[in-house]
């Protein structure tokens, strides 16, 4: 059996201890020899996650057009067909601090560990399945991805929009809001999803990279940018500006919003908190699993777009 490590280290039959490191770029691979004996190679491994500085020209997709913003402070399009908002998150920016498979923390574009939750099979995590794989080489490809400025909601003919001053689209399970988050855009240039866990997480990283946010306030307390502790209940999107962050509205508090990662097999994650929560209980960061069959009048949903 082959095993690959960055770091081995073993006791001989006489005690003495040895480490071997592998170089800069490169791997070790221990593996048994047909005679018991434990062979150990160097290998030039590159990762295939390699990111350009594509991120600072963010491609506008067919249909849409600029709105404002620069790639670091929050590049807006705006969809001609109906107003609908998305904003730029450069995830070719970021640090390779993120998770994809739950073990290995050396990804752009991934899930982070900002609450010491447990990313496992029977815990959180979140398939590599076929379309998140094509969202991942998307954002490889171009460098980013979009996601909506607003919490989606719907138009008066109950079509999903992401604009500003409506009501969001609350009273959904996560079913039908994966559904509905994937009939925004479906063409030969740009499909739409309800966001993933890794999509999630690398909004909160740009925030924190872009010193638009800190740590504390991702993980610990988010009270001062978000609707908490509040009487008046569900606010319309972009109700006030101080809840805006990089250009994007309404990321924490007000309601909370289903995503793709899951607890164990059949749990759903809903992230961050609601109007009625406390933004030190519950912050933008915070992971609550519950049944996907289950509809709330406190949790919406965004959607995001991927460049084919």
């Amino acid at each position: 059996m082959k095993n690959r490590y960055k770091k081995i280290v073993f006791v001989d039959k006489n005690g003495i201890i040895f480490e071997l490191a592998a170089p800069k770029g490169m791997t070790l691979e221990a593996s048994d020899g047909k005679k018991g004996e434990l062979i150990i190679r160097t290998l030039n491994i590159k990762k295939n996650n390699d990111y350009s500085e594509k991120y600072a020209n963010p491609p506008i997709p067919d249909g849409y057009m600029y709105v404002e913003g620069e790639w670091n402070t929050g590049f807006v399009i705006e969809r001609v067909s109906d107003g609908s908002q998305f904003v730029w998150i450069p995830v070719g920016y970021l640090d390779s601090d993120g998770t994809l498979n739950g073990v290995s923390f050396d990804e752009k574009f991934g899930r982070r560990n900002y609450m010491f939750d447990i990313f496992a099979m029977d815990s959180f995590n979140e398939m590599m399945d076929k379309k998140m794989y094509q969202e991942y080489e998307s954002v490889k490809k171009n460098q980013g991805f979009y996601i909506s400025r607003f919490n989606i909601s719907k138009t008066s003919e109950g079509k999903p929009q992401s604009v500003k001053g409506a009501m969001p689209w609350v009273n959904i399970n996560f079913y039908e809001a994966q559904e509905v988050a994937s009939s925004i855009e479906q063409n030969e240039t740009v499909n739409s999803h309800l966001t993933y866990g890794a999509e999630y997480d690398s909004v909160l990283a740009w925030f924190i990279k872009s010193k638009a946010k800190t740590l504390t306030e991702i993980a610990e307390d988010s009270t001062k940018w978000g609707n908490y502790n509040s009487q008046i209940a569900i606010l319309k999107t972009g109700s006030d500006e101080k809840w805006r962050v990089n250009n994007i509205y309404d990321l924490a508090g007000n309601v909370g919003e289903w995503t793709q990662e899951k607890y164990a097999s059949f749990y759903r994650i809903i992230r961050g908190g609601y109007f009625y929560n406390f933004g030190e209980n519950f912050p933008v960061a915070f992971r609550r699993y519950s049944n996907p069959k289950n509809k709330y009048d406190f949790v919406g949903f965004r959607a995001t777009l991927y460049i084919k």
